[in-house]
Parts: C-alpha cells; sequence; structure tokens
C-alpha cells in the first residue's frame, strides 16, 4: 500500500507541538518557582492562542511532557539501555531528571493525586523489565523488586524538599542519589548472576 503524505496543515501543527514541548521542557527543567505559559509561547515561537489551542492549561501541557519523556525514556532502553550493566546510568539520568525538573515536580504534586500516582505506576512500569535484567545478571541486589523504584523516587524527592533552600536541597538529593545507587547496585564480579 503506498504511503500517504500528510497534509502540510497537519505536519505544521505537529512541528508546532514539538516545538512547545521543546520549550515547555526547558521550561521545566528550569530553575523558575511557576510555569508561565507566556514564556513557554516566546520561547516556541508561537502566539499564546496557538499554545492554548494545542494546551488548554499548564496540567495539560505538564502530562503532555510526562508523556513524551517517558516515550523517550522507552526509546532510550530500546536503544541499548535494555543491557543490564547499562541499568545503573539509566536509573542516574531518570532520577536526574527527577531532581531538574523541580517546576514539572511542583505542578504534578498540585494536580490530581490519581493522575500523579498513575503517572509514577508508569515510570515504574518501564523501568521494572530493565531491573529484572539487571538483577539476574548481578548487577543490582537480588532482594530489588520494582517497587522499590517507588520508594527510591519518594526519597529522593524528600531530600530534595527537606532543605531549606534550593541549593541545599539539590545537593541533598544528588547526595541520596549516591547513597541509593550505591546501596541498590552490587560488584557483578562479587555477585552470583541469578543469586537470592
Amino acid at each position: 500500500m503506498a504511503h500517504t503524505a500528510q497534509p502540510p496543515r497537519r505536519r505544521n501543527a505537529q512541528r508546532t507541538r514539538a516545538a512547545i514541548l521543546a520549550a515547555a521542557t526547558e521550561v521545566l527543567m528550569s530553575q523558575r518557582s511557576s510555569v508561565a505559559m507566556h514564556e513557554i509561547a516566546r520561547i516556541a515561537g508561537v502566539g499564546q492562542a496557538t499554545l492554548y489551542r494545542h494546551f488548554r492549561d499548564r496540567y495539560t501541557l505538564a502530562a503532555a511532557v510526562v508523556r513524551h519523556h517517558m516515550d523517550l525514556l522507552k526509546q532510550v532502553i530500546a536503544d541499548g539501555f535494555e543491557q543490564p550493566e547499562a541499568f545503573r546510568s539509566l536509573m542516574y539520568v531518570v532520577l536526574q531528571c527527577q531532581i531538574s525538573m523541580r517546576p514539572l515536580v511542583r505542578l504534578l504534586r498540585k494536580g490530581d493525586p490519581g493522575t500523579r500516582d498513575r503517572y509514577l505506576r508508569q515510570l515504574v512500569a518501564v523501568l521494572a523489565e530493565p531491573l529484572e535484567r539487571a538483577r539476574v545478571a548481578g548487577y543490582v541486589r537480588a532482594d530489588c523488586v520494582p517497587t522499590d523504584l517507588a520508594l527510591v523516587f519518594a526519597m529522593v524527592e524528600g531530600a530534595m524538599e527537606s532543605a531549606a533552600d534550593p541549593e541545599a536541597g539539590y545537593a541533598a538529593a544528588r547526595r541520596c542519589i549516591d547513597l541509593i545507587l550505591d546501596g541498590m547496585f552490587t560488584d557483578p564480579k562479587r555477585a552470583s548472576p541469578g543469586s537470592h
């Protein structure tokens, strides 16, 4: 069956949406205290009316950013991070995103708790298979299970929020990440693969 080219208007809409998501990611990975839609529109190079045609509010946009990054994570895993020895690096990147995307985290915390919990379950599900491969290969401690990942995210968030100022929070969260990963991962030379 011949491939049908997309109409120019649809291609333009997809490009606009991609530009908005890229701009939103830039804002959400900043140290801004709030998410301003007009700032996202400016960075994306679109008018506010165009932005609101694609995303009705900050929460809709935040949800799209989460889905976009979840898709990117799946692609990264498929493109090589499925190897057991790469799981520590993958976890490090995911946890660094958690502490760098503070405006996004704050928006999600203000939103519907059910939606927030659903995103967490989706993230754990995406990481569950590479975790199991790393565990069976001896790179992760034998008693580590997917539900432990939710605890890891909660501990990093707790460290981030425990400090009196943002810089101290980042330092505490980075230290927490190092401690967690050192406790979660093993030296595969000392661990017998698949041991319990």
